[in-house]
């Protein structure tokens, strides 16, 4: 206890240690304590003892104010427990002892820690220490355990001295009083001690060291409760922690516990708005309660239950308390108050001597409802052993079981032998072991108590906390809640109260029944006594535990219960109702409705039941219902049609909804009551209907009549004094209900059309109108407010807002929950003061119920639970301004009017979820057609009717849209009683909050999706030019309007003219070719080691010394010149293993003019990819013959490949050329000048072809590009003086050796710098990654280079240690397009050990054209991070933002700087115009590295790409273009050792152009999406998503693990895209796991997926089509032209707002619709029954080849898109259709395809206008990536290429491609 007073802090400790070294006894220092605080804290502070509940008694002479009650009720609560201290005092409201108990405090905190605004607010129920005399251990008087050592927690911690277990030890003498009751697991055969189990820890519990399930420092505000359960289970938001009932989208959250934001002046609303309807403010029990067995004992005097029930003994011994019937209506069991207590005391006196549990330790009550008596004394005998119950109802959900027993720290379960064998039989069958450290004692074994002499019962010593009651919130989650004593005694004298003034409707004489005593008793003894309940209501929870037991016992009645089931058999209930005399019945609506319904149906069975007893309800005083809505139809039946006609006058008053709380410990918050005291709410009591319901002479001669009539009986206001008239007070009590508008209550507006009768009548014939019944009053000491959900600002009043309630008989809050514990029941409204901008906090704390209603005529009516609202935006334009609101539906409503209307549905639910900053509506339908269960058991299951599912839910929108204008956003079908449940008074119903969790995370069980994204989604954005896009003209302009008059972007350049030789100061810019330059370094160092092969256990070759390299060269060279004739300008192809052959041969061929062309030996795996590559490569280079090294020959040279490679030439008549094996050629002493092998001058011409690399996309498509040895030369000194390297340090050749960087490693920059060059085999590191790293640390290699893919896998297998990388300076891993932001950090974690310094592991920017266009080597800086907008990055502009501010911002990370005499220019593609600083534009390259050329291209599209020149930069500057998109950013950097701030000029590449596509104008990457949905279910395969273009719609494809339920995933997929990217995809079609196109390094082979796609050979399991063609587009009717029934449905991607498809392109039909067209009327078109659902995945062949006919010119050759209207998902049945012979495809028209002759085509437009055709645009695939991404605007004039001429699997990709390509191949 943190105590502001240090004087009063030193005293306390010094008082602790007295009593630690047993100086003083307990009782003493109790006394000093309570002493000291009291001089302390004030004398003023001290409470006066109070006894008992205080409830004001008439002859008070002032009546206290409404403060006064609720201070009245709060000294109630503080009132002393039996054990007295003296005075205690009243801790100041804030002061630690209030704010969390601690361990110093007195036993009971809350004896006088105060109870704050009538509910435990702080330390209410703490709980620290030892008891003072309830020492229930059995220890060792002398160990006494350490004061201090005990948290706050109930369970006492490890006592210091003494070698006490920590774990109060349960296991006791197993023969107490003969009967082996208790049952201990781990003495049980079979069970398992489980080692290291989760909840095992000190105390076989998840406890910290102090006993306790939090760390002290964990248990903020709640010390009380602060059991385990951490709430942050997950993110906040996530459903797992928090409460979740309040909204969670909206900025300001009264969950916060903060103000909401203050209004400026502008702000503040006009003071009529500001009109609050303020809480309602308690009402008095105008009595005092006295015991409805004696009235002369006042209930008053007893603080507990258990000392009612002891009083019940002695007084009522013999009387019943319990009769239990079971389903039949037959007695089972029963009990006499007597027998009853004898049992509960022996419960408790088995506890306090047989365990060793402490007072307030807590106790589980595993019992059946069946067991009620057992229940009943179990509980009984908890409260008076003074332990805290724990009854846990759920006995079949084992997880639930322990959880509770977990978190409450339950050490001893109490229940029945019966339940013991059944959790035994349960726990074997499912394998599962027992709770830890629990022991279960069977009470039904324990007897009866016999005291040896009469008085000796021992004193009740009660802790604050009776019990605690667990249920779960509608999310799901376990929450307890805290019942104490006092709580429990509050809600009894109000429930006894209300019970007691029941108007029994017979008056004996003529005296008025109402009048009292001075003493407030009833003048009038009514004889009442003891009620009979008759309840069927679950005994052990919420409301039928209220008044089932503990009512019972407080007011001595006796409860009959009856099992649920019985309600069903007619006429039973209402012969037990008569049989028992009932005068209480506890009830729901559909046990009441059963009961009715039967009665109305044969009425004689019921009167009939039992000869010679009619069945007569004349004692029932009140029909108690338990629900959280009234339904005012059904009481009209209920009291007119059952309750009257069995003979009870006052049929309608007997009818009594009780509005109860089952998720805050079923408290009754309100129910109809005879008390009176109203007047005092401060509310109107009277509705104003306006002058037009009732004419003014009606009011006036009302008022006459009241004027005649006597005086009534005065319940009377005691405010006036005066009393009430009779009829107020009849229409008062009776159950009130209203008609209001149903369009106003969707915008919280209350507007009452009728009241009472008048509603009544107006009912069915009032069209629009919704009824609503009342409750009645808040119970008695209730102060209740209606207050805003969203805003926690008091509602206005008419108005629809959460009800909040403050009450004594309200639970104190959670269970170790503090943070929820303080959010819902510690909850403060604010108020807005007229002309103050602050808002205001209102008094007292209320609990937040969750309920949605209002307050007419200070009654309380309820709409719904907060979670079952739906809210949607609407928007409007008004006056020129566009106004947006949200509307308000009730998912009660929303059902109702769906099963009206809709057929064939079982049940349904619906609620919101809040996509992309708006609440969607989604219906869920359960519904038998959506079940495959097989129709005979062991049949083949069901097929699905996918049609009528459609319809279903069509239908479903259809009506929603009529009925309340709500636009659903997808309507979900599964099967009957498949969607979650939650229990709602004790039956199960689906939990609509349940339904959204698993809807959230795609677990519902759906077989059906329909989406209605037209009508619902609003907010998607569009660009500026929704034709043109974002590089249109006016979109640049836009964007330059913003930005000038920024800087351009591009980058400087150091030319580094000179290049030094670092060992002979050399210029190495005077060699024209790396020939020349290996000449003279042969001469130079002749004997030095130029190669070496590291072999895979890090083993060195015999290494080459420069000499020998160079006979070597000379020796493959002359082979080659005289076996192979080979002359200057032959084309070879060289294929060989990573060894010491290939750098001989490329050498050889530069010493004779050849054209080298390296290859990568063929896979075996793949030869169906690499033998057409190798083929196609031979026959369009015109190649003369194949070099290759031992390994390749013998690769060759086996018969799988050598008969592939034949078939392949012959299919594709190409004739393979001869291979030569260059291993051993003959044996040369001379070198290469020797031999006169030099370089003829036209060969260093710069378009000389001296080598060709050739880059294969993942898809095998190829470019390759020619390098002269300019070029050569220029890449090796851009690699030379960027990355700083000399001849000290080796060159590593490892991977990827055939091009770019790898090549320039393995072949070139040894011999550049004069470094000895080592070599590693790829297949060698494959195996064994690790001699790679043993190799660069042992020859201290400074730079190397890798790729992501081999460092993946080398992490994946190795560990980072076991050698030493601080030598390595550079590794540069290449990117050839937006670098992966995990790889940084990956690698620096992984090898951290190894000493790799961070700023060593740099990305660098690969392309085809230049190897090394930016690099991070050597900035001595982590990688450069920016989280972009993706909003603004969509638009063509880069804004930097805070990932914190926007979670969905962008990630990038940096490429580097330019390297050495290169510059980059970043370009508008379009305009050609520099861009300005804050966009991003195409990557433009000018250096000596870049290419000059592609190898053979006569492309014009392509020479355009090596001449790119800016209109607004230096003319003169020929840039090469890269097709690349990004932006140069500038940032500032400390550096160096004293952190000198460097400004640097970085690139951050984004991705390909022709990979992105644009939506209304908008630019989307691909990858970013995709990125999404593999990210959004656990099902989806990792890179397992493809999204592209094809025919206008956007499809993702998406590679699943699992195939059951695919529906599911479909809407957690599109709210993905919608929420990240705001865009609609059309469709989603699922793959098999292993069907999705990857290449040998596992890229998506996004070619190959486009064209699977769209020559329709994709193998999809199934597809679902997300937009609907026609929905959403009505109110474009006149803009549009007249369309045919086809472009209707082909429509499938436009929307209301969205124009896409901006190319223009021809349109294809398929021919045989066509001539369906031409034979029927256009219109008259039928459209199979579309439909999306799931069926198994199916193989089908279909060979139908249209020829498409050709417009723009663009050449196509494929048959109908899959995309173009599958548009509703079907699949073609399993067996192989051959289309021809079957004429399937006739019957089953693929919707959306029709052939048009050329004729009758219209010219294309330049755009698709809103609902017109999305054209299928089909640019010519010659094996090129050209089209793949000029943008629309540039196909005319010169646009971009990148591929060469040459077309490797030309005749197959025209013939399998129909590319609408904004897509490429990179």
């Amino acid at each position: 206890m943190e105590i502001s007073n240090p004087e009063l802090q030193n005293k306390l400790q010094e008082l602790e240690q007295e009593y630690e070294e047993g100086d003083i006894t307990e009782k003493g220092y109790q006394k000093r304590r309570t002493l000291l605080l009291s001089q302390y804290l004030g004398s003023s502070a001290v409470a006066a003892e109070l006894k008992g509940l205080r409830i004001h008694s008439p002859d008070s002479t002032s009546h206290p104010s409404n403060n006064g009650s609720q201070s009245a009720s709060l000294a109630a609560l503080n009132a002393n427990s039996t054990e007295n201290y003296g005075p205690k005092p009243d801790v100041p409201p804030q002061s630690p002892a209030r704010i969390g108990s601690s361990p110093h405090l007195d036993t009971m905190a809350s004896e006088y820690s105060s109870f704050g605004n009538n509910r435990g607010q702080g330390g209410g129920f703490s709980y620290a220490g030892p008891p003072k005399a309830l020492r229930l251990g059995v220890h060792n008087p002398g160990q006494r355990p350490h004061l201090s050592s005990h948290d706050s927690l109930f369970l006492p911690g490890a006592p210091v001295s003494g070698g006490n277990s920590i774990e109060p030890s349960l296991t006791m003498a197993s023969s107490v009083s003969g009967a082996n009751y208790a049952f201990n697991p781990a003495h049980q055969i079979g069970y398992i001690e489980q080692q290291g189990d989760t909840y095992e820890s000190q105390a076989g519990t998840m406890m910290d060291r102090n006993g306790t399930m939090l760390g002290e420092s964990q248990q903020g505000y709640f010390s009380d409760f602060a059991g385990q359960q951490s709430y942050d289970h997950g993110p906040p938001n996530a459903y797992g922690g928090g409460p979740h009932r309040y909204s969670s989208s909206d900025a300001f959250s009264p969950t916060a516990a903060m103000a909401p934001p203050m209004l400026s002046t502008s702000d503040l609303p006009p003071p009529a708005a500001l009109e609050h309807q303020m809480p309602l403010e308690p009402r008095d029990v105008p009595f005092a309660v006295y015991d409805p067995q004696d009235e002369n004992t006042p209930m008053s005097k007893f603080d507990n239950i258990a000392a009612v029930l002891r009083h019940r003994a002695r007084n009522n011994a013999k009387a019943p308390a319990y009769w239990v019937l079971d389903v039949r209506g037959k007695e089972v069991s029963s009990i006499t108050w007597d027998k009853l207590t004898s049992r509960a005391e022996k419960v408790a006196q088995v506890i306090r001597d047989k365990s060793s549990l402490y007072r307030g330790d807590r106790v589980a009550l595993i019992y059946r409802d069946t067991e009620i008596i057992d229940f009943a004394i179990a509980l009984l005998g908890c409260f008076i052993a003074g332990v805290v119950a724990v009854p846990i109802n759920d006995l079949e959900d084992y997880a639930r079981l322990n959880v509770i027993l977990t978190s409450t720290q339950a050490h001893l379960a109490l229940t029945t032998d019966n339940n013991l064998k059944t959790f035994q039989r349960d726990i074997t069958t499912q394998k599962l072991n027992w709770p830890r450290g629990v022991e279960w004692w069977k009470t039904n074994e324990f007897g009866s108590f016999h005291p040896k002499k009469k008085e000796d019962v021992p004193p009740l010593t009660v802790p604050d906390l009776a019990y605690i009651e667990f249920s779960r919130a509608p999310t799901g989650d376990l929450r307890g809640v805290v019942m104490s004593h006092r709580t429990i005694m509050h809600q009894m004298a109000c429930l006894s109260a209300i019970f007691s003034t029941v108007p029994s409707g017979s008056q004996a004489d003529t005296f008025n029944a109402g009048l009292r005593d001075k003493n407030g008793k009833l003048m009038v003894n009514q004889k009442g006594g003891a009620e009979i309940l008759l309840s069927y209501l679950d005994p052990r929870q919420s409301i039928g535990m209220i008044l089932g037991v503990l009512l019972t016992v407080y007011g001595g009645h006796t409860t009959v219960w009856m099992e649920g089931k019985a309600v069903e058999t007619p006429g039973l209930y209402a012969h037990l109702i008569t049989k028992y005399r009932a005068t209480l019945m506890l009830a729901d609506y559909p046990g009441l409705k059963r009961a009715a319904y039967n009665y109305q149906q044969d009425p004689l069975t019921t009167r009939n039941y039992k000869k010679g007893m009619e069945p007569n309800f004349s004692h029932v005083k009140l029909c108690l219902i338990d629900t959280l809505t009234v339904d005012c139809e059904f009481h009209e039946v209920l009291a007119d049609r059952w309750l009257r006609p069995m003979r009870n006058p006052r049929a309608r008053e007997l009818v009594a909804p009780m509005l109860c709380l089952p998720e805050h410990g079923g408290m009754v918050i309100s129910m109809r009551d005879w008390l009176g005291g109203e007047e005092r709410m401060g509310c109107p009591l009277k509705l104003e209907m306006g002058s037009d319901t009732a004419s003014e002479d009606g009011k006036a001669e009302e008022k006459e009549k009241e004027k005649e009539k006597p005086p009534g009986a005065g319940f009377g206001s005691l405010i006036g004094g005066g009393t009430t008239t009779a009829t107020q007070e009849q229409g008062r009590t009776e159950l009130s209900e209203v008609l209001l508008d149903r369009e106003s209550l969707k915008t919280n507006e209350v507007v009452v059309i009728a009241i009472g009768d008048e509603a009544r009548k107006k009912a069915s014939s009032e069209p629009g109108t919704v009824r609503v019944g009342a409750f009645g009053f808040p119970i008695p000491d209730a102060t209740l407010a209606v207050v805003d959900p969203e805003t926690g600002l008091l509602a206005s009043p008419h108005s629809v807002g959460e009800i909040w309630v403050d009450s004594p008989s309200l639970s104190g809050g959670f269970w170790a929950l503090p943070k929820h514990t303080e959010q819902i029941f510690h909850a403060r409204p604010y108020k807005f003061e007229q002309g103050d901008p602050t808002p205001m906090m209102v008094e007292p704390e209320f609990l937040r119920t969750g309920l949605l209603g209002t307050v007419i005529e200070g009654k309380i009516f309820v709409l719904g639970l907060y979670e079952d609202r739906i809210r949607q935006k609407v928007e409007w334009v008004e006056h020129g301004h566009e106004v947006a609101e949200h509307r308000y539906f009730f998912v009660q409503h929303i059902i109702v009017s769906i099963m009206k209307n809709v057929t064939k549905i079982y049940d349904c639910s619906a609620f919101d979820v809040f996509v992309n900053d708006e609440h969607l509506p989604v219906v869920l339908l359960e519904s038998k057609w959506a079940s495959t269960a097989p129709v005979t058991s062991g049949g083949p299951p069901r097929q699905l009717d996918t049609a009528l599912l459609d319809s279903l839910s069509e239908r479903c929108m259809e009506v929603l849209l009529q009925e309340h204008h709500l636009r659903v956003y997808c309507v979900m079908i599964t099967a009957p009683d498949t969607l979650p449940k939650v229990f709602k008074n004790g039956r199960r119903e689906i939990g609509n909050m349940l339904c959204r969790h698993e809807f959230d995370l795609g677990n519902l069980p759906c077989v059906h999706v329909k989406f209605g994204v037209e009508r619902a989604v609003l907010n998607l954005p569009i660009g500026v030019d929704p034709i043109g896009g974002i590089w249109s003209p006016i979109a640049s302009q836009t964007r330059e309007d913003i930005l000038s008059p920024g800087d351009k972007q591009y980058s400087g350049i150091d030319r580094r003219e000179v290049v030094i030789d670092d060992r002979t100061s050399t210029p190495l810019n005077n060699f024209s070719s790396i020939v020349d330059l290996l000449q003279w370094r042969v001469a130079r160092q002749a004997e030095e080691l130029s190669y070496c092969t590291i072999d895979g256990r890090g083993k060195e070759g015999k290494g080459i010394t420069w000499k020998k390299f160079d006979t070597k060269v000379a020796a493959v060279a002359m082979y080659l010149k005289n076996k192979v004739r080979i002359r200057a300008g032959d084309n070879l192809i060289l294929m060989y293993t990573h060894s010491e052959d290939f750098v001989y041969a490329v050498h050889a061929c530069f010493c004779l003019g050849a054209t080298a062309i390296p290859m990568a030996p063929l896979d075996q795996n793949r030869l169906n990819e690499d033998a057409p590559a190798f083929l196609h490569m031979v026959n369009d280079y015109k190649v003369k013959a194949v070099l290759v090294n031992q390994d390749v020959d013998h690769l060759m040279k086996q018969k799988t490949v050598s008969q592939h490679m034949k078939q392949s030439a012959q299919v594709l008549k190409v004739s393979i050329p001869s291979v030569y094996n260059t291993t051993k050629p003959p044996k040369q002493n001379s070198g290469c000048r020797d031999l006169g092998l030099t370089m003829q001058p036209s060969w260093v011409q710069s378009g000389y072809p001296v080598l060709v690399w050739t880059y294969w996309t993942p898809d095998q498509r190829r470019t390759a590009v020619q390098l002269g040895h300019d070029t050569i030369m220029g890449m090796c000194k851009v690699q030379k003086e960027t990355c700083q390297m000399t001849s000290s340090r080796p060159v590593l050749g490892c991977v990827r050796s055939t091009m770019g960087l790898g090549f320039i490693h393995t072949c070139l920059m040894g011999i550049f710098v004069g470094a000895p060059t080592y070599l590693v085999s790829p297949v060698e590191f494959a195996q064994n990654p690790i001699s790679l790293f043993l190799t660069l640390s042992r020859y201290k290699i400074k730079d190397t280079y890798a790729t992501p893919q081999m460092l993946d896998h080398a992490m994946a297998i190795m560990p980072g240690k076991g050698f030493t990388l601080h030598e390595l300076k550079n590794m540069m891993i290449s990117a050839e397009g937006r670098p992966r932001v995990d790889v940084f950090q990956k690698v620096r974690l992984h090898f951290a050990q190894t000493g790799l310094d961070r700023t060593a592991i740099n990305t660098i920017y690969s392309h085809v054209l230049n190897p090394m266009i930016a690099s991070r080597s050597y900035m001595c800086i982590e990688p450069i991070e920016l989280w972009l907008d993706k909003q603004a990055l969509r638009r063509g502009m880069i804004y930097p933002v805070d990932p914190e501010a926007d979670p969905k911002a962008l990630l990038v990370q940096d490429s580097g700087m330019v390297p050495v005499s290169t510059q980059i220019a970043i370009v508008n593609p379009e305009s050609r115009a520099l861009c300005h600083d804050g966009e991003y534009g195409e990557i433009w390259v000018e250096s000596e590295a870049c290419v000059k050329a592609f190898y053979r291209s006569k492309d014009p599209f392509d020479s355009e790409r090596f001449d790119g020149r800016t209109l607004d930069g230096d003319p003169m500057i020929q840039y090469v273009r890269t097709g690349d998109l990004g932006f140069l950013h500038n940032v500032s950097r400390p550096i160096g050792p004293n952190g000198t701030q460097v400004d640097m000029q970085v690139l951050f590449v984004l991705g390909s152009i022709g990979e992105t596509f644009e939506i209304n104008g908008l630019s989307h990457f691909p990858m970013d999406i995709e990125y999404s949905v593999e990210h959004c279910h656990r099902n989806i395969v990792p890179g397992g998503c493809a999204v592209f273009q094809a025919g206008g719609l956007i499809v993702v494809l998406v590679e699943v693990g699992r195939k059951a339920y695919l529906a599911s995933i479909v809407p957690v997929i599109v709210n993905a895209i919608l929420n990240e990217h705001q865009i609609v995809v059309d469709i989603v079609a699922f793959v098999n796991k292993g069907d999705f196109p990857r290449s040998r390094l596992g890229e998506k082979q996004r070619g190959k997926i486009l064209a699977s796609w769209v020559t329709r050979k994709m193998r999809t399991m199934a597809q679902f089509g997300i937009r609907d063609a026609d929905s959403g587009l009505s109110d474009l009717a006149e803009a549009m032209e007249p369309r045919s029934a086809i472009a209707s449905i082909r429509n499938g991607s436009v929307m209301a707002s969205s124009l896409r498809n901006v190319e223009s392109a021809p349109q294809i039909r398929e021919g045989r619709e066509l001539e369906r067209q031409q034979v029927g009327p256009q219109n008259s078109f039928a459209l199979p029954p579309t439909g999306i659902s799931e069926m198994p995945a199916q193989n089908y062949n279909d060979s139908i080849v249209g020829s498409p006919t050709q417009e723009n010119g663009a050449s196509s050759k494929s048959d109908d898109t899959p995309t173009d209207t599958r548009k509703d998902h079907f699949e073609l049945p399993t067996t192989e259709y051959d289309p021809e012979k079957n004429n399937f495809l006739d019957e089953f028209a693929i919707p959306g395809f029709s052939k048009m002759e050329p004729s009758e085509t219209s010219p294309p437009r330049v755009g698709p206008k809103p609902g017109s055709n999305p054209r299928i645009s089909l640019p010519a695939v010659d094996g090129r990536e050209g089209d793949l991404w000029s943008l629309p605007s540039q196909r005319p004039h010169g646009g971009l290429r990148i591929q060469n001429g040459s077309s490797d699997d030309d005749d197959d990709w025209q013939n399998e491609a129909m590319m609408h390509i904004n897509l490429a191949g990179r």
